[in-house]
């Protein structure tokens, strides 16, 4: 029987949808645009066209894997569940105290990000554990009734329950639970020790809030879903992404929904990860641009690099420690507002301005036609040529090209410019932005972007490769095919993941390696439960051995990966930590201090094995020739050129391996449009990736 597997990517502006067929190597794909009121609506209107489309049978399914920007949204716009937390006496305000260290010094009237639980949704009971698991005051069942009763009663939908030291001795917080879940079995229910059982209090508990904020959102709507496809008449499960580039099923995210803030973005670094391996000989810049927000991360020997934390919902979006700061595992990336959506606008002081404010899908851009008026990217795009009105988004977006040069022509006319000279202003203002957040990104991890192959996807990638590449003096640019819903591939090949941490405080010269050993096999136990539960085999899984260390008297730590073990508390064991931990020390500091002892603050285990039916090939096919794909000329504007010129268009769909073509051209496909510059050259490679050389800049 043919097995087909689905991937569903939910985006600002549009849901991208992928069937690939295991057998041929085949695959369709649909972008529709998202609807925000039920973002399942949409995915069922577009799963339903392509299985009448490509004519397939439903019961042919045997997985289906879904991203979702749908809860980092609720976050950022402050639309998640009205939230109560239940925590330790005296630490009510860790959420507003937060951290001393302001993120702009000299702002007088800094705005620190407000917390999801508002203070009088804040309520404390007594207990008290010590850091070292000890009970120091049992909890007062009677007063945590009392304070389940009150936050009932004002109308929560979810409760977070954070009680100090919980990393160390979990027993307050697990009959807490259970006393709110029996008495008030509607109120879904977090707590910090299953989310983030580690030390630092105003991170564990704004992770644990975060989560309880999105937990009723993320039942209801992973509910539906699953409702929805089964409508459809498919019998596979659904597996979900998560922020680290893994997939778990569908109770787990439920619990634990905040580790899916970053699956849309991680899906886009997997699939750049993905189509670059033979092309960029694994060492590439993954730029995935899409409707509303442009995502950039560096892959170094095929592989994304992981964080072990990051910030949602920031004030400003560069500085640090403007926003909720999440411990979870996440693929290492940067996010800007830079997308095909983004606004163009005059700022205060009369200069053109592009982003991060962005016209989404509703109403969208104005050419889109539904009702937007200001100009946007994608209407720069549309006048500068690159963009075909009569096959955007495979003819999914009927465009009003009047209502696109509309917009412009306002904007001009208020910046008294040319309306072309503001067209280029917008795409190459766009293009700066998404360079500079770049060139920070790749500087603060010590490379060279001229070491890199960017590799483009998204709907807007492959529009705006060619410029960002050269402000960043790359050479190359990598398109797949299918660029623009090649994070919805990216979906298919991803393993399933489970991440785990927990505390220990361990000195290595003083402390046992046998205990560390014991914490990390707990974990890893953990971690084969959650494997099991997606209905994996687990003779298939692997283990990699973390840990946060420090040298002693540092103020902060450094994850790296240890060895597999066992350890014993002999010396060897000993020697074999510390050389682990110091040999990662010096390539990221170059140097250790000496004689100062190895602390290991918390371990970490990240076990990952294949999924069944992630056996996506790369593989191009023979074309018809470039003559042959050639479907006609139109003007697009080039800044190198002078001006516009008469570029040719291809039809991507037929150009095999081996085909050229020389710039200016653009090559068109349903889901996006490359555009090659005067001077560089695109080879269709035995993948099936066109690959771009640019000219060298004098």
């Amino acid at each position: 029987m043919p097995h087909h597997s689905l991937g569903i990517d939910i985006g600002g502006t549009f849901t991208d949808i992928v069937v690939y067929d295991h057998d041929s190597g085949r695959q369709w794909s649909r972008k529709v645009l998202t609807t925000h009121e039920d973002p399942a609506r949409a995915v069922a209107a577009g799963v339903g066209a392509l299985l009448g489309e490509g004519r397939l049978v439903p019961e042919h399914f045997t997985r289906v894997v879904h991203a979702t920007t749908l809860f980092t949204n609720a976050l950022i716009e402050r639309k998640g569940a009205v939230t109560g937390l239940i925590t330790t006496a005296g630490f009510r305000d860790t959420l507003e105290i937060g951290r001393e260290r302001k993120y702009e010094l000299y702002d007088l009237h800094i705005a620190k990000p407000e917390p999801l639980v508002p203070r009088s949704l804040r309520l404390e009971v007594a207990e008290r554990s010590r850091a070292d698991g000890r009970v120091e005051r049992r909890l007062d069942t009677k007063q945590l009734e009392s304070r389940a009763r009150a936050l009932a009663q004002a109308g929560v939908e979810s409760i977070a329950v954070v009680f100090l030291h919980a990393y160390a001795n979990s027993r307050h917080e697990v009959e807490a639970a259970r006393l709110i879940a029996r008495r008030h079995p509607t109120i879904a229910v977090t707590t910090s020790h299953e989310v983030a059982p580690e030390i630092r209090e105003y991170e564990r508990a704004s992770t644990t809030v975060a989560n309880a904020y999105i937990k009723p959102l993320a039942h209801r709507y992973l509910a539906l879903m699953a409702k929805r496809l089964e409508g459809l008449g498919i019998p596979a499960p659904l597996l979900l992404m998560l922020s680290s580039g893994g997939l778990t099923h569908v109770a787990e995210a439920q619990r634990t929904p905040v580790q899916m803030l970053e699956s849309g973005p991680a899906a886009g670094a997997l699939a750049g990860a993905f189509f670059g391996r033979s092309d960029g000989n694994g060492k590439l810049l993954a730029f995935d641009m899409g409707g509303t927000t442009a995502k950039l991360s560096l892959v170094d020997e095929g592989e994304p690099l992981t964080a072990y934390s990051f910030e949602a919902a920031r004030q400003k979006r560069f500085m640090e420690g403007s926003g909720l700061p999440i411990r979870i595992s996440t693929l290492e990336l940067i996010e800007i507002g830079a997308g095909g959506g983004s606004i163009a606008s005059m700022d205060e002081i009369g200069l053109l301005k592009v982003g991060p404010r962005s016209a989404g899908s509703q109403p969208g851009p104005a050419s889109y036609g539904l009702g937007g008026t200001e100009p946007t990217v994608t209407d720069a795009d549309f006048f500068l040529g690159y963009l075909n009105p009569g096959y955007f988004a495979g003819g999914e977006v009927k465009v009003d090209m009047p209502a696109a040069r509309q917009a412009i022509e306002r904007l001009a006319g208020t910046l008294g410019l040319d309306p072309v000279k503001v067209a280029w202003g917008i795409h190459d203002i766009v293009n700066e932005n998404m360079a500079s957040a770049a060139r920070v990104h790749i500087a603060e991890r010590g490379r060279d972007p001229r070491d890199y192959a960017l590799l483009c996807t998204g709907g807007a990638g492959p529009v705006h490769a060619r410029e960002v590449a050269r402000k960043l003096g790359i050479s190359s640019v990598i398109c797949p095919p299918s660029a623009g819903v090649a994070s919805a591939l990216g979906l298919l090949v991803a393993p399933a993941r489970v991440d785990r941490v927990a505390t220990v405080g361990l000195r290595l010269d003083t402390g046992s390696p046998a205990s560390l050993e014991a914490a990390f096999k707990r974990l890893e136990d953990e971690a084969r439960v959650v494997m099991a539960d997606t209905g994996l085999k687990l003779e298939s899984a692997t283990m990699k051995r973390l840990a946060d260390g420090r040298f002693l008297g540092q103020g902060f730590d450094l994850v790296v990966e240890l060895p597999d073990g066992p350890y014993g508390d002999g010396a060897e064991s000993r020697k074999i930590l510390a050389v682990a931990f110091e040999s990662a020390y010096r390539e990221k500091f170059a140097l250790t201090p000496p004689g100062v002892a190895v602390e290991f603050l918390n371990v970490r285990v990240s076990a990952r094995a294949p999924v069944s039916g992630s056996d996506v090939v790369l593989q191009g096919r023979k074309g018809t020739g470039a003559a042959a794909a050639l479907k006609g000329k139109r003007p697009a504007y080039f800044s190198e050129a002078g001006g516009f010129v008469e570029t040719s268009v291809y039809d991507r769909y037929r150009l095999g391996v081996g085909d050229e073509i020389e710039g200016p051209a653009v090559l068109e496909e349903e889901g996006s449009t490359l555009v090659v510059g005067p001077g560089a050259t695109a080879r269709v490679a035995p993948t099936g990736n066109m690959v771009l050389t640019l000219p060298v800049r004098p």
